[in-house]
């Protein structure tokens, strides 16, 4: 360890018990009756290119048509800011997870609902960022396309790049992806437009009382 690294854990330990955590003075359920509907996430997870930045971007729309106070956190815009700082080890896939999960939870807090568009391939942490969250209040959406098509599809030239070396630790081709095993929903972009799609999640929040019918 480096000893910026130990300097910075000391400091940390020191101030951590003197840290103590400031509740707002306006409560979830006021936030909820004057936007009226609560926060919540829904968290699209899949394979580099299936889709999940489309398909959220539909939603997002969708709901702020309605009225929604909605806001779209997708993983490539926030690795230009607040996850600048981090690559692609699978520790840094952690903390990258991590911070989108924590960043998520203070705008669900101040009522919104957030749409998070990020691979996440690994099962623990999106359970993580799952559990920070009020239960029910938390919606996994698994968005299904064949590595074939996404590869076929390749938006952002990375498959390629990473079949030539170029970028390590890919997502479906040098680094593991770990589908969910039970999604809230499950959408396959090859079989659905992103339009059918976001009305069937529109829809699934109405039924489970998210946003008004």
């Amino acid at each position: 360890m480096m000893p910026s690294e130990s300097n910075g854990q000391d400091r940390q330990a020191a101030y951590g018990s003197n840290i103590v955590r400031h509740e707002s003075s306006v409560s979830k359920e006021e936030r909820a009756r004057r936007a009226g509907h609560r926060g919540g996430i829904l968290w699209f997870t899949g394979l580099p290119g299936s889709g999940k930045s489309t398909l959220a971007a539909a939603v997002e729309r969708s709901l702020f048509d309605r009225g929604v106070q909605v806001y779209l956190l997708d993983g490539d815009n926030v690795r230009h800011g607040l996850n600048g700082d981090l690559g692609f080890t699978r520790e840094d896939r952690r903390e990258n997870v991590r911070r989108l999960g924590e960043t998520a939870k203070l705008m669900v807090e101040a009522g919104l609902i957030v749409l998070t568009a990020c691979v996440s391939p690994y099962r623990e942490e999106r359970e993580k960022a799952r559990a920070i969250i009020d239960e029910g209040a938390f919606v996994e959406i698994y968005v299904i396309c064949a590595a074939a098509e996404c590869e076929r599809r390749d938006p952002k030239g990375h498959y390629k790049k990473a079949r030539a070396g170029v970028i390590p630790e890919f997502t479906g081709i040098s680094a593991p992806y770990e589908p969910p095993l039970t999604p809230e929903l499950t959408v396959d972009t090859e079989t659905e437009s992103p339009e059918e799609a976001a009305a069937r999640i529109v829809a699934y929040l109405a039924a489970n009382g998210w946003i008004r019918r």
